[in-house]
């Protein structure tokens, strides 16, 4: 039910925004849950939870209003894990950096907020007066499962690209999700995906 509920707001934002504001679609492939960009960034890893994450998504043009912003591109997008454990929708901003002429390879920051269906706030499995079946749940969810301690979380992403043609990109990405101890104090396990991704502009 909730993949079916995710795949069907990716399908009404791709249907209604790309047509009208032109832009760009993407489509992706990704490990879900890895562990090794974000400790070596700092920035943690849960490790918990397996399987792949298809994401897709819509950017819009460069918003030249927003000058003063480095005129950024809109994203918008949702994941849907293969394993049906932490799926999440987002929405921010991203830069595309040219390394070099326009037309070759690139560099994409960019920064937003997501809303995830994963866990956040497991129970404690050392609690006192738990049956033992209880307990066995608790510490299995422990282990299996990534505590967000918050659905609504951060999202930095990094991505380098290479343009392939006028329509065409690909993209080897990486995208974080967590709490960042603002929208909760305590549990921030946090989610590394890492993979490619297909871009088509309109």
């Amino acid at each position: 039910m909730k993949t079916a509920m995710f795949a069907i707001t990716a399908a009404a934002v791709l249907a209604v925004a790309a047509p009208a504001c032109a832009g760009e679609v993407f489509v992706g492939v990704y490990k879900h849950d890895v562990t090794f960009i974000g400790n070596a960034v700092g920035l943690g890893a849960a490790g918990r939870e397996g399987g792949a994450d298809i994401h897709l998504g819509y950017r819009t043009n460069r918003l030249e209003n927003l000058r003063w912003l480095g005129k950024p591109q809109v994203h918008t997008m949702v994941s849907i894990n293969t394993n049906n454990t932490s799926n999440f929708v987002a929405a921010g901003f991203d830069w595309k950096i040219e390394l070099g002429q326009p037309g070759g390879f690139y560099f994409r920051p960019g920064m937003g907020l997501a809303y995830t269906d994963g866990k956040a706030g497991l129970p404690p499995a050392n609690a006192p007066n738990l049956t033992p079946e209880e307990r066995a749940r608790r510490t299995y969810l422990y282990y299996h499962r990534i505590d967000f301690g918050s659905e609504v979380l951060f999202e930095p992403e990094l991505a380098l690209g290479y343009q392939v043609s006028d329509k065409v990109s690909v993209e080897l990405s990486y995208t974080h999700l967590s709490n960042g101890q603002i929208f909760h104090q305590g549990k921030n396990q946090g989610l590394d995906d890492a993979g490619v991704r297909l871009v088509y502009a309109f």
